[in-house]
């Protein structure tokens, strides 16, 4: 610590001991380095620890019998010496709040008795907060307004030393302080990383503020304290050193706050003895008192002296340290200024809330720190969230709406986040500052791919469009609680309905559900309500919904549906939380619960009453796939089966054909308690749909033709599209659907032969690879084995022939599924238990692999503009994009062929031909997929 100088132990001789007294002569201007200060700020294991104070400290102490201010061991004295517990200020901050304001305590006490040395006490605590591991020597200074003094106030460099100085004046002393060069490049408590810096920031700020709040009925008015404080904190706040400025500029900030406290309080005292002094003087003149008058009087001037003094302290920091350090070109020192200037604001409106302050929010909005402009948002929240503020903001508003709209598209996510918060706050408290456009535009960002955001978004939605009263005719129609509650509910979904068409994003309804889903899932978790409004009598009810909204709700229902049992992850959006607590977990699965209990109920009558349409059926099918396991109402599951089959025999659409097959894979689940009956009803299906299919190419396909008329080709084409689709998710090997089908891959072109050439390629390919798949349970001896490797044959040739078919549908089809066949039959062949009987090598002939190379060549590495030029000129970007797409995943099933060694490895040379020619997106995908099998060439050669 700082030791006493000369002069002011020489006016306190009286107070002190012999001892005392012989020291504090002896001692001029004397240095204090940080290691005997005792400077904690990297050796953690130190702060905690108490110690006996040496002669050369002044430190706070607790004494058994408190006779002077600073605890000392007398040498040489024979009397037994008292021991006594120390603790500095800087280590106080280790801690706790508890233990500081008791610190804080004893340190007020010891400046009433010697103000000096507990003043240098508090200077040397700001100068290590700073962690500054330089020498601080002090001097005294007798009038502030000496011009010598003045000129000695200078921060310089001693090149020569090695060692830099700042000397200031924070009356009555003269400070300075040494330290080396390169120290500002050493990391100070406040900016160190991790937990611990974190935790001195925060005591740092407590420090401050306990300090002021423990002082205000005392010493903070004694016209020293605070005079030397402020200076010190403006002095270095002021310096090039960054840890001065720094820490002394966020401690200043600090103790603005905690003197706006004061003030508050300091105006309610004015404000309640102002009251009392109103009733006094109401009072009859045998009950006034004259001297009770006086008495509250002189109180009101004592507290409004107090306010004056204490609104001097706060301008001269204002303009001393915040004007100064509000555009500092630290954004910590930024950051702490703005956030501590929205405080005021809000604490202390009276005196900071106008355009002059407000302005340097404004400015602020536009830094370039999203820190920055983030406390600018959150200070501005807090202003625009009282409605008694509102109308102090009116010309702030008008100048800076504009920028406050621009920063939802802010590049940092919590900024943009946090102004859609301060954005909707505005709606709620006021419905004239936000106008329709500003509205349509912050509202399309229920889309955003960023969830909070989208969220935000979507409570703004649901408290503009849809938090909205029931119309007057519906209250007042005489009708009961529920039925005015449920209409109340039509008219939300009407809302939406018609914000979600005139967005014209028709695809993005799961994204729609996900933005309201926290702040509207009342609404989106009533199934009842919503499927109560797709069943209703259009021609009876006045809030009837039409066909195109019918749609819109339905992907509404399903995108619920989902959201309640698998939660918030969508593709495309991020930003959500990875893990849900367990009472999410628990909510998850109770909504889980009550939507399989009412949609096994209502279910198969949306699918009845909307079975015409393939996209609402197509929707609907979906549903089932999100049902709890757990369920039990058999009679429900076999209504629903049985109407699920009714639309499978009506509709052939793809869309209603694989959700129906994967709704099937779902109910048919070991896991869920109706496996056996909807089992039952998919075999019975299946074995239908056979049927139907061997009579009809009994009587079509003769010899290698197939012969049929227009209505008979749809039929079969029909029968062919539902097969494959269930063949996609279920294993359909014991109908024997690749004997029944092969036939069809020779039969020559006619009418309609394309479309069931693609449908038969995709079936076989199905059956091989669930065979493959499957070769562990199914291959119990040779001949399966040998007979499984001749379909494998057979399926190989037949493609081959497909490769040069007319249709680029059928040719694209048949190098996949050789591909896809070949690749699943290498991985069968690497993880083939010896043990036990498995797949037989195949080798596809040089003959097919030539071909699949030609094939690649063809039509994956083609000159983008030359295919641009052989295609119409007004295909749009998204054909471009689909054809892009298509011809990299040729590319990658060719290229994985390669790595799991189906093909030669020379084939890569005939790919990295077309390698330097080809756009980047090719070239990325054939850079992975041919360094992959390098890998794989090379570990198997050296194994």
């Amino acid at each position: 610590m700082i030791p006493e100088p000369t002069a002011a132990a020489a006016s306190r001789s009286s107070q002190l001991n012999k001892p005392c007294q012989d020291e504090a002569d002896a001692s001029g201007a004397v240095n204090h380095s940080e290691e005997d200060s005792g400077n904690e700020n990297r050796r953690k294991s130190a702060r905690r620890r108490k110690r006996t104070h040496k002669s050369s400290e002044n430190v706070m102490h607790k004494r058994a019998k408190a006779s002077c201010s600073h605890a000392r061991t007398a040498r040489g004295s024979t009397e037994k010496q008292e021991q006594v517990e120390a603790v500095t200020l800087f280590e106080v901050i280790t801690m706790g709040r508890s233990a500081m304001q008791a610190v804080i305590d004893d340190w007020i006490e010891a400046y009433m008795t010697d103000r000096d040395s507990s003043l240098l006490d508090l200077i040397t605590f700001f100068i290590q907060c700073s962690g500054c591991k330089g020498v601080v020597t002090a001097e005294m200074c007798h009038s502030q307004e000496d011009s010598d003094v003045m000129s000695k106030m200078v921060e310089e460099l001693d090149d020569d030393a090695g060692l830099q100085y700042k000397k200031f004046l924070a009356f009555p002393w003269i400070l300075t302080v040494t330290w080396p060069i390169d120290a500002d490049s050493v990391d100070y408590p406040l900016v160190q990383s991790g937990p611990y810096g974190r935790w001195f920031h925060s005591e740092f700020c407590d420090f401050v503020s306990v300090l002021v709040s423990q002082c205000q009925h005392s010493i903070i008015f004694d016209s020293y304290l605070m005079n030397s404080l402020i200076s010190l904190l403006t002095e270095l706040s002021n310096s090039y050193v960054r840890a001065f400025r720094h820490t002394f500029t966020l401690a200043a900030v600090k103790l603005l706050s905690a003197l706006v406290s004061v003030a508050l309080s300091l105006s309610v005292g004015i404000e309640n003895s102002q009251k009392l002094l109103k009733v006094q003087k109401t009072k009859s003149m045998r009950q006034k008192s004259t001297q009770q008058l006086e008495k509250i009087q002189k109180k009101i001037k004592e507290l409004q002296e107090k306010w004056t003094e204490v609104e001097n302290m706060m301008d001269v920091i204002f303009k001393g340290v915040f004007l100064k350090r509000y555009r500092d070109v630290l954004p910590e020192i930024r950051s702490a200024c703005m956030e501590e200037l929205g405080l005021w604001m809000k604490l202390y409106s009276c005196a900071f809330l106008n355009d002059s302050y407000l302005k340097y929010i404004g400015w602020m909005m536009h830094d370039k720190i999203p820190d920055v402009r983030l406390k600018c948002m959150l200070g501005l929240q807090g202003l625009y969230g009282d409605p008694v503020l509102l109308p102090k903001l009116d010309l702030f508003t008008s100048r800076f709406k504009e920028r406050l709209i621009s920063m939802t598209l802010d590049k940092d996510n919590e900024v943009a986040v946090q102004t859609m918060k301060l954005l909707l706050i505005i709606s709620k408290t006021s419905d004239d500052l936000l106008t329709p456009d500003d509205y349509r535009q912050l509202l399309q960002f229920v889309y955003s791919s960023q969830r909070p955001l989208a969220c935000s978004a979507g409570e703004l939605l649901y408290s503009r469009l849809l938090n909205a009263a029931a119309p007057e005719s519906v209250t007042q129609a005489g009708m009961n609680e529920e039925e005015v509650n449920k209409q109340q509910k039509f008219s939300q979904l009407k809302a939406l309905l018609q914000f979600y068409q005139e967005s014209e994003l028709h695809k993005h309804v799961v994204y729609l559900v996900d933005s309201l889903w926290d702040c509207a899932g009342a609404l989106l978790k009533d199934w009842p309500t919503l499927t109560s409004a797709l069943l209703q009598d259009s021609s009876a009810d006045t809030q009837s919904f039409a066909q195109v909204e019918h749609e819109i709700l339905v992907e509404i229902l399903v995108a619920s549906v989902r959201q309640a049992s698998e939660g918030p992850v969508l593709a495309g959006r991020s930003g959500g939380k990875k893990v849900i607590s367990i009472k999410e977990k628990k909510a998850q699965t109770d909504d889980s619960l009550k939507l399989t209990e009412h949609l096994l109920t209502v279910l198969p009558n949306l699918l009845s009453k909307f079975s015409g349409s393939s996209d609402i059926v197509a929707s609907l099918l979906r549903i089932p796939q999100y049902f709890q396991p757990e369920a039990e109402n058999t009679q429900a599951v076999s209504s629903l089966l049985a109407e699920m089959g009714t639309v499978l025999d009506f509709h052939s659409h793809h869309a209603v054909l694989e959700a129906a097959a994967r709704t099937f894979l779902s109910l048919c689940g070991e896991e869920t308690c109706w496996s056996s009956t909807a089992q039952a009803v998919r075999d019975t299906l299946v074995q239908s749909w056979v049927d139907q299919l061997k009579n009809l190419l009994e009587d079509s396909l003769k010899g290698d033709s197939l012969s049929a008329d227009e209505e008979k080709m749809r039929e079969i084409l029909s029968m062919l599209k539902k097969l494959r689709a269930f063949h996609n998710c279920h294993d359909l090997s014991q109908w024997g659907l690749f004997d029944l089908l092969s036939p069809l891959l020779s039969m020559e072109s006619g009418q309609g032969e394309a479309e069931v050439l693609l449908e038969v390629l995709q079936c076989l390919s199905f059956s091989l690879l669930w065979s493959l798949s499957t070769s562990g349970e199914t291959l119990t001896s040779r001949d399966k084995a040998v007979a499984q490797r001749l379909r494998l044959r057979l399926f190989c040739e037949r493609s081959h022939h497909c490769l040069f078919h007319s249709d680029p549908g059928v040719k694209h089809q048949a190098f996949l599924g050789v591909c896809d066949v070949l690749t699943a039959h290498s991985y069968q062949l690497q993880v083939w238990d010896p043990s036990s009987f498995g797949p037989l090598l195949y080798t596809p002939s040089p003959k097919l692999q030539r071909a699949l190379l030609t094939f690649v060549c063809a039509h994956v590495f083609v000159d983008s503009d030359c295919d641009s030029q052989s295609r119409a000129s007004e295909s749009s970007q998204e054909d471009k994009l689909e054809d892009l797409h298509k011809r990299r995943n040729l590319l990658a099933a060719f290229c994985k062929m390669i790595v799991h060694r189906v093909l030669e490895m020379s084939m890569v040379a005939e790919v990295f031909m077309y390698y330097t020619k080809c756009d980047s997106v090719e070239r990325s995908e054939s850079h992975v997929k041919v360094c992959r099998a390098q890998g794989l060439k090379r570990t198997h050669y050296w194994s």
